[in-house]
Formats: C-alpha cells, structure tokens, sequence
C-alpha cells in the first residue's frame, strides 16, 4: 500500500506539472499548495493508518 500511494502521488504531480507546461490549465502549484496544504497532511495520516505495521522477528 505504502509503495502504491507514492506511486500514485507522482504520477498526478507529475501530470499536472506536464499539463501546466503544455498550457492545457493555468494554475499555480504555488497556490494549490498554499490552500490545499492541510490535504496533504490528512492523505498521510490515513495513509499511515491504513498501512498494517510490520511485526520484526529477532
């Protein structure tokens, strides 16, 4: 689960970094970020919720 959310994390940054440059939207990355920041904060929380802890054998 943990390697899958970073994947996906990349590709839609990295989508819309590829459509900002083509210029099919116009939005600031800086503005998203600036409004949208407590999102990010609850995406890794409940990622990290989700994610079943791993049991260590000595």
């Amino acid at each position: 689960m943990k390697g899958n959310f970073a994947a996906v994390v990349l590709v839609v940054v990295g989508s819309f970094m590829l459509l900002t440059n083509l210029g099919i939207i116009d939005v600031s990355l800086r503005e998203l970020l600036h409004t949208w920041w407590p999102v990010v904060l609850i995406g890794v929380g409940i990622a990290l919720f989700v994610t079943p802890e791993r049991i260590k054998k000595k």
